[in-house]
Parts: structure tokens; C-alpha cells; sequence
């Protein structure tokens, strides 16, 4: 008899602590150390005034991006997540090229082969303001692929969608590191 007390006292001793972490999880959200959310805050490189948020939330259908960002010229700009969470040269050029870890072409947010970091294009009306929204089914928050801890880089020009590698969208105008939030 001494012994199932025992056991009992033990399994409850070993029970609780993780039933309590069960009761502290958001059931509702990825959980578990799975990221759900991350951000970006853009900063102009040397010469240039643009900046801006960028938002990155996990959803059953992929990626939801919210960009919103200021001081571009009016039209389209290269919108791209590039290799390296660095921002350190006056230029951009710091964080590498597009993030591509499959080693595909380059092409448009929505081809079915394309570089990773492939976003297209933003587009700013008059003020220089550009705001956009769409789910992007390539990207990934987690995992070996990860965009975490790389950057995010608004190009001069627009994004052609075709030339290799780079779109041909000019210099970079705005660069911001990816990072984990709440």
C-alpha cells in the first residue's frame, strides 16, 4: 500500500508542473517555441528617407505580410528579404543577396519556383507613402528556412520579376532586420 502512495505522490509531483505549463500556453497561437509573429523596422540607407514597418504573422494559409512604409519615390520598389540580418554598410549591401536557400531563379511572390526572399513589389502613391498586404505561402517563420534574423531590403526601382538574379531593381533604399515579436 506504502508504495502506490508513493507512486501517486510521485506521478502528482511530476503532473503538476506540467499541467501548469499546458494552462500558461495560448492554445489559440502556435505554441511550444514556434515563432507566430515577427517584425521589421525599416531604415533608409545613406542618401535616401525611406522607412517603415513590416509585419510577419504566421496563419494557416502561410505568411500574412503588412508592409507600410514612407519617403519613397512615387511607383514600384523591389521588395526583398535578403541572406544576412545585417545592416551595417551605408549601402545595404551588407545583407547579401536575395535569400534563396533552394538555389532557385529569381521571379514573383506568387511563381511556384522562386527565390524565398522573392516579395515583389510595393507600390507608392504620390506622398511616397506604400502600404501592402498579402499571405505568402513560401515564407517561413520557423524552421531550417527560417527568415528570423535576416533582413528586409526596399530597392530604388521596380522588381521586373524576371532578370536573374536581382529583378533589376536598382540600389537599396531601405534595409531592416527580421526579428522575433511578440
Amino acid at each position: 500500500m506504502k508504495k502506490k502512495k508513493l507512486a501517486v505522490w510521485i506521478l502528482l509531483l511530476f503532473l503538476i508542473p506540467v499541467m501548469h505549463v499546458f494552462a500558461q500556453m495560448d492554445m489559440g497561437k502556435m505554441s511550444m517555441g514556434k515563432n507566430v509573429k515577427a517584425i521589421c523596422v525599416l531604415y533608409a540607407t545613406q542618401g535616401n528617407n525611406v522607412t517603415g514597418i513590416i509585419t510577419f504573422t504566421q496563419t494557416d494559409k502561410g505568411v500574412k505580410v503588412v508592409a507600410d512604409l514612407q519617403g519613397l519615390t512615387k511607383g514600384k520598389h523591389g521588395f526583398h528579404i535578403h541572406e544576412f540580418g545585417d545592416c551595417s554598410s551605408v549601402d545595404g549591401t551588407s545583407a547579401g543577396g536575395h535569400f534563396n536557400p533552394e538555389g532557385k531563379s529569381h521571379g514573383a511572390p506568387l511563381d511556384m519556383s522562386r527565390h524565398m526572399g522573392d516579395m515583389g513589389n510595393l507600390e507608392a502613391d504620390e506622398s511616397g507613402k506604400a502600404h501592402l498586404e498579402y499571405t505568402d505561402a513560401t515564407i517561413q517563420l520557423n524552421g531550417p528556412n527560417s527568415i528570423l534574423g535576416r533582413s528586409v531590403i526596399i530597392h530604388k526601382n521596380e522588381d521586373d520579376l524576371k532578370t536573374q538574379p536581382t529583378g533589376n531593381a536598382g540600389p537599396r533604399v531601405a534595409c531592416g532586420v527580421i526579428g522575433a515579436a511578440k
